[in-house]
Parts: C-alpha cells; sequence; structure tokens
C-alpha cells in the first residue's frame, strides 16, 4: 500500500470511497467542494494494487481572534469498508500530519473519536482554550499544536470552511 498526494485522475475514485464508507454522499460531495473553494487544502489517497481504497482531507479552518494561525481541519477521512480495521486509516492520518508539518501549519483539529486520534497527539481542543463553532461534546472536538506553543496565549472558536455548512 502507498499512501500519496490524490492526483486529478484520482477523483472517481475518491468520490466513491467516501460513498462506500459513509451512509450518504454528503462527504463524497464535501470533498468535491473543498476541492474547488478550499485553499490550501491537503487530500491524500491509499493505494493498493492500483486501486484506491483510502483519502483523507484537510481543509483550512480559522481560530477567531487570531487570522494568522495557519490551522486546518482534518475532515473527511475514508477507508472502504472491506478494508478498514487494517491500518489505512492510521496510515492516512499520520502521512497528512506530516504534510501538514511540512506546510508549516500550527495546529490541526479533528471532530472525531476520541478512541482514535489521541494516538496521533490529538486531544480534547477545550484543553487547549479552544472550541467549535458546532455544538458537539466536548471530548469529540479535538486539537493538535503541529507547532509547539502555537496556542500559548491564544483561545477562541474554531471555524470550518463554508461549505461544510452544506453537510447534512
Amino acid at each position: 500500500m502507498q499512501i500519496r498526494l490524490e492526483k486529478e485522475r484520482d477523483r472517481r475514485a475518491v468520490h466513491a470511497v467516501n460513498c462506500s464508507a459513509f451512509e450518504t454522499g454528503a462527504e463524497a460531495d464535501l470533498v468535491d467542494l473543498l476541492r474547488e473553494q478550499a485553499a490550501p487544502h491537503i487530500s491524500l489517497v491509499a493505494e493498493d494494487k492500483g486501486s484506491i481504497i483510502g483519502h483523507i482531507m484537510f481543509s483550512p479552518v480559522s481560530l477567531s481572534g487570531h487570522p494568522k494561525t495557519r490551522a486546518l481541519g482534518l475532515a473527511p477521512m475514508a477507508v472502504t469498508p472491506r478494508r478498514q480495521r487494517q491500518g489505512i486509516g492510521t496510515a492516512l492520518v499520520e502521512a497528512g500530519l506530516e504534510h501538514c508539518k511540512r506546510g508549516k501549519f500550527a495546529l490541526a483539529v479533528v471532530l472525531g473519536h476520541p478512541g482514535f486520534y489521541p494516538r496521533f497527539g490529538f486531544r480534547p481542543a477545550g484543553e487547549l482554550g479552544i472550541d467549535s463553532e458546532y455544538d458537539v461534546p466536548a471530548e469529540l472536538f479535538m486539537a493538535l499544536e503541529l507547532e509547539p506553543g502555537a496556542l500559548k496565549e491564544k483561545s477562541g472558536k474554531v471555524r470550518y470552511h463554508a461549505a461544510f455548512s452544506n453537510l447534512s
């Protein structure tokens, strides 16, 4: 298996992976919108034997009161159902966070499973003084300082790209 940057020729397969991994096509449509509207973004695929079996995307988020803080939100991440629980999601997150660091982003956030994301260093965002624009349980909204001390003396509300407002 190889983790690599998404190429234009991968778009249909990425759409299919997201449709297969989620109950509706909303996440797949979100990926398409973010590709068009959100810059910069990071989009990676997991490829095995010529087939796309996983996808992860990071898109820009803002932290209220701190417009110069370079931050990305991890969403969505998808692995085809028959290949789940084989370490593909873990490999996607690890590679994605490395790309974020190389891109000199200070912060990554995720709205996700509290049993999965802490292994990468994510912790409840409230512990870092930030919260989500969405009304979600505190343990589900997590953050990771990609740059040590990036949130020192900072607090605020994280806002996702407008394309997320179309997610139903």
